[in-house]
């Protein structure tokens, strides 16, 4: 029971120790080359973000009432 507490500790601590300083390339290799159609290289946090297209804001229009569904020419019972 002790030793299963003392790795349980171990472990929160190992996970707490997490790094916080600006990422840089491993010694000896450099970022990517810049995309086609951009002068320069983009930075480690530029290439972090996601663009928009991976992540788009939802544009969900809510009802106010429940209405009719409109006839789908597509729904049709399986064959």
């Amino acid at each position: 029971m002790k030793r299963l507490v003392a790795a349980t500790a171990l472990l929160i601590l190992l996970a707490a120790c997490g790094q916080t300083a600006e990422l840089k390339p491993a010694a000896g290799n450099t970022l990517p080359v810049a995309p086609y159609g951009r002068a320069d290289q983009p930075e480690p946090d530029e290439l972090l973000e996601p663009p928009p297209q991976a992540a788009p804001e939802r544009s969900v229009e809510l009802r106010a009432r429940s209405e009719e569904r409109a006839d789908d020419p597509f729904d049709l019972p399986p064959e």
